[in-house]
């Protein structure tokens, strides 16, 4: 099991660009092409994924199933925070092969019990490697109400620069490359805030 750190940082657009640009004439790499990300977000009745979330329980999950792109091969992922840190299991859906049989899944959790589709979150991320931490950005997010007949969509303003590094190394690390202050951006809650139009 491997955990690791994970910084996020909400940026306008403008400013995305600038700090990309930055670290690029600093000896930025990319990682990997450009893709879209798409998560489908499961939770309780009662949405106790959220709100544990947004209370800072730990240990805590989030239960999604992500694909990319168009692609339709879909991977189930458990994101767990931790009292040691977070980490990921995935498993591939093989017997899943469009959005409408997503939409019909429940999960059976240990710790949640009974958990369906909730809402959608899609967006671009571009992947870059510099010194030792992994960083990506992720811009054009949206947010969709998976269960509504209404199709209901809403666009997130901000952005969000993430830092992943492992856990020995420092946050004053990180922070001597990073000039923004640390910020909890959740995609998951302000989806849920952005479908209560609370957002």
């Amino acid at each position: 099991m491997s955990f690791r750190k994970e910084n996020k940082y909400r940026l306008k657009l403008s400013e995305l660009h600038d700090f990309k640009k930055k670290l690029l004439n600093n000896g930025m790499t990319k990682l990997h092409n450009l893709r879209r990300i798409n998560s489908c977000y499961f939770d309780t009745e009662d949405l106790k994924c959220y709100l544990e979330s947004e209370e800072g329980v730990l240990p805590r999950k989030k239960i999604r199933v992500r694909w990319y792109n168009n692609e339709k091969k879909f991977i189930k992922e458990t994101k767990i925070s931790s009292f040691e840190g977070r980490f990921k299991i995935k498993d591939e859906l093989n017997d899943y092969y469009t959005l409408s049989d997503i939409k019909k899944i429940k999960f059976f959790d240990n710790n949640y019990g009974l958990v369906k589709p909730i809402l959608i979150v899609s967006y671009l991320r571009e992947y870059y490697i510099f010194q030792k931490l992994r960083i990506t950005f992720d811009y054009d997010i949206s947010y969709s109400d998976i269960n509504s007949l209404k199709k209901l969509k809403f666009l997130e303003p901000d952005n969000v620069l993430e830092i992943k590094a492992s856990e020995n190394i420092s946050l004053d690390y990180i922070q001597q490359f990073v000039n923004h202050s640390t910020s909890r951006f959740s995609k998951y809650s302000r989806g849920v805030l952005a479908l209560k139009r609370l957002l």
